[in-house]
């Protein structure tokens, strides 16, 4: 069974970084696209960034310029760093992972549970 598991959210004053992580855990094979997205209250699920295993990335627009999405392939891991964050309500951030599963071989697509980022003035 594959897993994700995020970390790094937070609370931070605006102006401020945090730096998200996604690990993949389970019977893996391989971790190919990888992806955040965030989820603003009584909002629709949006796209952050994507990045590929050979690193090319897609940025939404509102994040090009202040987001960083990274990965390191030998630990199934997506990091997104997130720099002058601009206050406002809390927001969910989710990664999605998708690749080949170790033990039959079967193709996952997988969603971590969320993690909540939080920006006061």
């Amino acid at each position: 069974q594959v897993q994700l598991v995020e970390s790094g959210g937070g609370s931070v004053q605006a102006g401020g970084s945090l730096r998200l992580s996604c690990a993949v855990s389970g019977n893996i094979f391989s971790t190919n696209n990888m992806g955040w997205y965030r989820q603003a209250p009584g909002k629709q699920r949006e796209l952050v960034a994507t990045i590929t295993t050979a690193r090319r990335t897609n940025y939404a627009g509102s994040a090009k310029s202040r987001f960083t999405i990274s990965r390191d392939n030998a630990k199934h891991t997506a990091y997104l760093q997130m720099d002058s964050l601009k206050r406002g309500k809390s927001v969910d951030y989710y990664c999605v992972a998708a690749g080949w599963s170790g033990l039959k071989y079967e193709w996952y697509n997988c969603w971590g549970q969320g993690t909540q980022v939080s920006v006061s003035s």
